[in-house]
């Protein structure tokens, strides 16, 4: 796989406050995440990944392919999205709140004291005490909204559109030539040289190439840009890897959109080149670590700014 520096901190997602149905399928809320979530970071050694998270805590809360398909509609922020992905992220943010997890700078999850407390207790009682300790986190919070915002009414799930929402507009209302331009730049950034877009007709969806040297090999790689919010689905990732055939075997696909979990099966299928995926929301990161059209002021708390005009100087 081509080492390009993925930094995955967590998102600011829209929270459901209860189970949401569609087409008759009934979604866990991230509450019902939470033990799991913390059971799989036990079983992968007191520290886990996000992806490995993804792929693990589905497993343990028993949910079915079925669940885990279901997306927010086409009008929604999240459009495109999983659901129980974006629950899980609501699930480890509340953990952390209740200093039941720690993450690191580059999204690594891992245990604490009061994590093993939970864990030593019977799982119908650990599941209880998360839930009533979400509960008196989520009401310190909003004692703290009511003294920054007049509006103390304002709708609870406004608080989830955040920095990453506004970035990922910017970025979807770009012209393609423009997203190129700005793919090009980002990987430059992170130590490619030679990047050039090729835009020509029957390249079978390779937008451009770039060198990545580590020590003193050189990897020659292909990038394809999607510049969507729906989710990237696994013949996307086989028919760029087709395009790739004889010109090279490395790849990468940025998207301001998602993956769908066969997406990410079929980029790392056994015996086929690897391709590398970067979501929307590590994307939102690259740009943040880079710089790129978000500005970081460090004061008592992280606040991150989005300059939208930036999109549209690429």
């Amino acid at each position: 796989m081509v080492p390009f520096p993925l930094l995955r901190t967590e998102a600011t997602l829209v929270c459901p406050a209860t189970v949401m149905n569609m087409d008759q399928i009934e979604i866990p809320t991230y509450r019902d995440l939470m033990y799991p979530t913390l059971v799989a970071v036990r079983q992968l050694g007191g520290s886990a990944a996000i992806s490995e998270l993804e792929e693990l805590v589905p497993d343990i809360a028993e949910v079915s392919d079925q669940q885990l398909a279901v997306e927010y509609p086409e009008e929604s922020v999240q459009a495109g999205q999983s659901k129980i992905l974006n629950r899980l992220h609501w699930a480890r943010t509340y953990l952390k709140k209740i200093g039941a997890l720690n993450n690191s700078q580059r999204g690594i999850w891992s245990i604490t004291a009061k994590d093993i407390e939970f864990l030593g207790m019977d799982p119908a009682v650990a599941d209880a005490a998360l839930k009533q300790a979400d509960n008196s986190v989520r009401a310190e919070m909003r004692k703290a909204k009511a003294k920054r915002d007049e509006d103390a009414g304002a709708d609870e799930e406004e608080e989830g559109i955040d920095w990453k929402d506004t970035l990922l507009g910017a970025l979807r209302a770009m012209e393609p030539a423009a997203f190129e331009r700005l793919s090009m730049r980002l990987l430059r950034e992170a130590g490619f040289r030679n990047v050039e877009v090729l835009g020509k007709s029957g390249d079978g969806g390779i937008d451009g190439i770039g060198v990545y040297k580590v020590s003193l090999v050189s990897f020659p790689t292909y990038f394809q840009c999607k510049r969507y919010a729906g989710s990237v689905p696994p013949t996307a990732v086989r028919d760029f890897r087709g395009a790739m055939s004889g010109r090279g075997e490395k790849g990468l696909i940025i998207t301001t959109g998602t993956f769908t979990p066969a997406a990410k099966a079929e980029a790392t299928r056994d015996g086929a080149p690897p391709v590398d995926l970067v979501s929307g929301d590590e994307l939102c990161d690259l740009l943040k670590d880079f710089g790129l059209g978000v500005d970081v002021k460090k004061l008592l708390i992280e606040e991150v700014t989005v300059d939208v005009e930036f999109f549209d100087t690429v």
